[in-house]
């Protein structure tokens, strides 16, 4: 089974797509951190990329596609994957279907996490974790139920993501309405676009993800 994720940053997607790779055997695969393996281990891929970003430019959509080629041919990724981070417009869509294609492989569902911008906007300025144990907290939904201590493992100390600023979660949301959800109708086209509220809670939010899939292939 493979799926895409969308929506802007902060709306969960990272957390729903360890649940369905625990919940069905698929392998959450992140753009960015395939970029960076690549480079890392030296591939063709991840020298030609390296080679680019050295020179200050971006990674081209052909290198990107080449890159998601090579990964989804790994054993981790026979069950099926979730893609995160890709496709961000039209002509990356185009080139990943053109791509599956020529691997007898297609996509079963494009779940689309939509959210609230404000809302939003609160979820991310707001979170921050525990430095001992990495739980979750927010300002404004879900503080410790004793102030400066984690509820899980009574660590004292938080972090917080230092670009998790109002300005740049706002400047992120602008280049998703302005880059991706275009995408939404090609994907729509194709029957293939699901929306799911993601404002509700994770739980809910994974059922209605998994009332989205495919049910012959949950079996």
């Amino acid at each position: 089974m493979n799926l895409i994720l969308l929506g802007p940053p902060g709306a969960g997607k990272g957390t729903q797509a360890k649940r369905l790779e625990t919940a069905f055997g698929l392998k959450q695969l992140s753009t960015g951190d395939m970029l960076r393996s690549a480079v890392r281990e030296g591939t063709e891929v991840g020298l030609k990329a390296k080679a680019v970003m050295d020179a200050g430019e971006l990674v081209s959509d052909e290198i990107m596609v080449r890159m998601i080629a090579d990964r989804i041919d790994q054993p981790d990724c026979r069950n099926g994957f979730i893609l995160d981070g890709f496709p961000r417009t039209v002509a990356q869509a185009e080139s990943l279907d053109a791509m599956l294609a020529r691997k007898g492989l297609m996509l079963d569902a494009v779940i689309q996490m939509a959210v609230d911008d404000e809302a939003l906007v609160k979820r991310v300025i707001g979170r921050f974790t525990c430095a001992s144990c990495g739980a979750g907290y927010n300002d404004f939904f879900h503080r410790p139920k004793v102030e400066g201590v984690c509820d899980v493992c009574g660590g004292t100390k938080f972090d917080r993501r230092a670009d998790d600023t109002e300005e740049t979660v706002r400047a992120r949301l602008q280049l998703f309405h302005d880059q991706t959800a275009p995408i939404l109708p090609y994907y729509q086209e194709r029957g293939l676009l699901k929306a799911v509220d993601g404002m509700a809670s994770m739980d809910e939010v994974f059922s209605q993800i998994v009332a989205c899939l495919p049910q012959e292939k949950l079996a």
